[in-house]
């Protein structure tokens, strides 16, 4: 790290530890009976962490969005700590979207319990059931049409946007006559190390059917070191890596497409800006270009 950029980082660290903190005193404080302002607090506290620690650029390439449109984002590593996600609400701050947003989130929230703390963000369990009464109620949706199989592939894959086949996202957009808005993000895969994406091992332990987990990565983080599983599940120090994101223009469906068509048009202008962004990048610094 470059001697000039160590004061950045470190006020970077210090105002996040600020946002938490502050958020804790006013959870604890008596008198405290507003959680979603807290909870918000904390996401613009991370979201401003995100942009100066990642040194989050932003290339919005998208015209103006009025009426609802469906947000499709891809992976990096994802968790209670996901760099893709923040990134994602620093590039839609940047749209000044005057209608509200939907986020939908894989149904493992709810599982363990913290589904009541998202939802206070906007967000609510991937289904097709929630992003139809979003679209109903007027919203912007945003998807990760990858989940857990895009969040966990390792670092060799890191470049790569994997959907593993679905295309409800495509289908959704078609039902709803809305378009489809892709939103590409570089560099997340490198905040630590992800030896495997462990989706053998979650099949055999059955996740795949119990909670609808698909991988169980294996990876190499500060401070729990070699793990399985539970690091992104459990808050970790990501690597200073830079972050590059891209919001493409909207895609509508052609009228020769089906959903499986749509869905594969979208994924290969994704990987196309992937590979566009990546093209001369070194881990952790970014493009060298």
């Amino acid at each position: 790290m470059a001697k000039d950029s160590e004061p950045q980082y470190r006020a970077a660290l210090n105002q996040l530890a600020d946002v938490v903190l502050g958020a804790v005193e006013k959870v604890v404080e008596p008198g405290a009976d507003q959680l979603e302002p807290v909870l918000k607090g904390m996401q613009n506290g991370m979201v401003e962490f995100v942009r100066r620690y990642n040194r989050l650029q932003i290339d919005v390439q998208a015209g103006e969005l009025g009426d609802p449109v469906l947000f499709v984002a891809n992976h990096g590593f994802g968790g209670i700590l996901d760099l893709n996600v923040m990134a994602v609400n620093a590039a839609l701050e940047e749209l000044e979207l005057e209608r509200p947003l939907t986020f939908l989130v894989h149904q493992l929230a709810w599982t363990v319990g913290v589904g009541p703390f998202v939802e206070q963000l906007g967000a609510k369990p991937a289904s097709r059931e929630s992003a139809q009464e979003a679209f109903a109620e007027g919203h912007h949706v945003v998807v990760f049409p990858g989940g857990d199989l895009d969040a966990a592939k390792s670092f060799s894959d890191r470049n790569q946007v994997v959907f593993g086949g679905r295309t409800g996202f495509a289908k959704l957009a078609i039902e709803e006559g809305v378009p489809i808005v892709p939103i590409v993000t570089a560099g997340a895969g490198e905040s630590l190390l992800v030896l495997s994406d462990g989706e053998r091992l979650a099949r055999a332990l059955r996740l795949d059917k119990l909670l609808r987990m698909k991988a169980l990565p294996v990876t190499l983080s500060f401070p729990w070191g070699l793990n399985v599983g539970t690091t992104g599940q459990l808050p970790y120090l990501p690597l200073p890596t830079k972050l590059d994101t891209r919001v493409l223009p909207a895609m509508t469906v052609e009228d020769d497409e089906d959903a499986d068509a749509f869905a594969e048009r979208v994924h290969t202008l994704m990987q196309q800006a992937m590979d566009e962004m990546t093209e001369n990048r070194v881990p952790v610094i970014g493009n060298i270009d």
